[in-house]
């Protein structure tokens, strides 16, 4: 059972996106290298709900031979052929250029192949002067509502610059979800700023840009300690007064390590149900690990019904001879993603 109940209109559980998504029409996911049994079922309960409407990549032979071992009903003209990871996740990326599908969704593929797809500068799918990063919407029976921990997938030791830009999409993502100004922790490991523990000074500065205006849309505050984000109690046993403490949306970790350990240590100890998007590209793309449960991978698809825009609004698109963002500096290189290998 939930501590206690949540918010209004905040949603407080995967199923709430799911319910949310169900009002909506449904999108075309181009599922890439559809071969594996739990994604093929979890797709057939997303056809049901009427979330999606699905393109299967991948081998023919191998998808209709996964549909038949797990008694799925698929729609061979619904398969796209392709046959290494690499033409597979080339193919799931085209699909959407070319305004054939509305969303992606990472299947039974390498996420290096995955990612290089998207990433790709001339024919994947980034968008001017934004970052792209991961965004994991985490459910957890102790906590009263949804908490997006941000970034466990991508983003490897982000600089403050990149964790600015992170932090933006974690923001752009929960007001997708109608959630109002939500409240940003900046994590390190102690609450207080000391000059040898770096991510409390990228925390505070992220504290202070928020007050200035340079990162909108959300309550910040750091450095915070995980307890003193997640319990008000922990916070006012250490003297700590933040509107943030205790009522908390959005987790921004230090690094890739921290989140990705911090996102399944919630999974696998307490019970936690996460549902991993990508932001900052121009479609919504779901990247989920091969052991997702299939509730995880059905919220995340949902989420990439709530998140599919026909065009992309005007205010992710740079004004002629404006800078493309005020905390973008630098061109954000492959190698500062580190795709799961999951």
């Amino acid at each position: 059972m939930r501590m206690c109940e949540p918010m209004v209109d905040h949603p407080a559980t995967l199923e709430d996106l799911v319910a949310r998504a169900k009002e909506r029409t449904p999108i075309r996911v181009a599922v890439v290298t559809a071969d594996q049994g739990l994604v093929l079922e979890t797709v057939q309960e997303a056809v049901a709900l009427g979330l999606i409407e699905p393109q299967l990549v991948g081998d023919p032979d191998a998808i209709l031979a996964c549909a038949a071992s797990s008694n799925v009903e698929i729609d061979r003209a619904a398969i796209i052929s392709a046959k290494s990871d690499a033409e597979t996740a080339r193919a799931g990326v085209d699909l959407v250029r070319n305004g054939d599908a509305d969303a992606v969704m990472k299947d039974h593929i390498q996420t290096d192949a995955f990612m290089r797809a998207l990433l790709d500068t001339d024919r994947g799918l980034r968008l001017p002067g934004r970052r792209v990063s991961h965004v994991f919407m985490v459910d957890i029976p102790a906590y009263p509502k949804l908490l997006a921990i941000t970034d466990a997938a991508i983003n490897i030791t982000p600089d403050l610059n990149a964790k600015a830009q992170i932090l933006e999409n974690a923001i752009a993502l929960s007001s997708l979800l109608g959630i109002e100004t939500p409240k940003a922790a900046v994590l390190s490991t102690v609450e207080t700023v000391n000059p040898a523990i770096a991510s409390t000074l990228d925390a505070a500065c992220l504290a202070l840009m928020a007050k200035r205006g340079q990162v909108a849309g959300a309550i910040v505050d750091g450095p915070m300690a995980f307890d003193n984000a997640i319990s008000a109690d922990a916070a006012r046993e250490k003297g700590i007064i933040s509107a943030v403490a205790g009522d908390v949306d959005i987790l921004l970790v230090p690094d890739l390590v921290s989140g990705n350990i911090l996102a399944k240590n919630l999974e696998y100890l307490a019970d936690a149900t996460a549902a991993g998007v990508v932001m900052g590209l121009s479609a919504p793309v779901v990247l989920s690990s091969r052991a997702d449960p299939p509730a995880a991978r059905l919220a995340a698809l949902a989420l990439a019904v709530l998140m599919h825009r026909p065009t992309p609004p005007r205010s992710q698109q740079p004004r002629r001879g404006e800078p493309e963002s005020a905390i973008h500096c630098a061109v954000q290189p492959e190698a500062a993603c580190c795709p799961m290998g999951t």
